[in-house]
């Protein structure tokens, strides 16, 4: 099961560490809490771990359906959208005032996860092969995969919060800004990507 577990551990570090609406979220909630990546994991594990199981009960085919993915591409993109106009508009009050965001860490965890339909779209493809390789090993396998992949997501999306979190203070105002607004309009390009693609499905 090693070299097994070994490839579940490479291609969910490949998956985590790519930018995406859940890093974005890690990045700006961090500056008032080194637990945010944490927090972040735990609201992705609500909705991952449930979508695990729906997979390895031979569910797969759901997230590859057009209406599925046309309702979480629009109805994904729009909310996750909405994040990144908050996070924009609270920029100057995060950064000058020691306020937050308006939303917690481990809903945006779950706003990032359950409303992205790529999110999903892997989990139905690149996910199900991985899932595929423990059957053979029954639920007591499903169970050290599900962990094993939940803990690459834990201690990636930690290691980035405690660094932003201890090193922020040193970036400069205007720099701290600069990262709100970046990602902010990341939210904003993911989101109307989103919903260009639920579209182009309707089309």
């Amino acid at each position: 099961m090693l070299p097994i577990l070994l490839s579940v551990v490479v291609i969910s570090l490949s998956g985590v560490m790519m930018p995406g609406p859940m890093f974005a979220v890690t990045l700006a909630k961090s500056f008032k809490s080194p637990f945010a990546g944490a927090q972040i994991s735990l609201g992705h594990a609500v909705i991952e771990v449930p979508v695990i199981l729906l997979i390895y009960f031979g569910f797969a085919q759901i997230f590859e359906d057009n209406l599925v993915q046309i309702v979480l591409s629009l109805a994904g993109g729009a909310m996750i959208v909405w994040l990144g106009v908050t996070m924009f508009r609270a920029r100057a009050r995060v950064v000058r005032e020691g306020s937050d965001l308006s939303y917690s860490a481990f809903t945006a965890g779950i706003i990032t996860s359950g409303l992205n339909p790529f999110f999903l779209l892997w989990w139905a493809t690149v996910g199900s092969l991985l899932i595929v390789r423990f059957l053979e090993f029954g639920l007591g396998g499903l169970a050290i995969f599900t962990i094993s992949h939940w803990l690459v997501d834990l201690v990636w999306l930690s290691f980035v919060s405690v660094l932003v979190y201890r090193t922020h203070r040193f970036w400069g105002k205007r720099f701290q800004e600069g990262v709100f607004i970046a990602n902010s309009l990341l939210l904003v390009g993911f989101g109307v990507w989103f919903m260009v693609s639920g579209i182009q499905i309707i089309g």
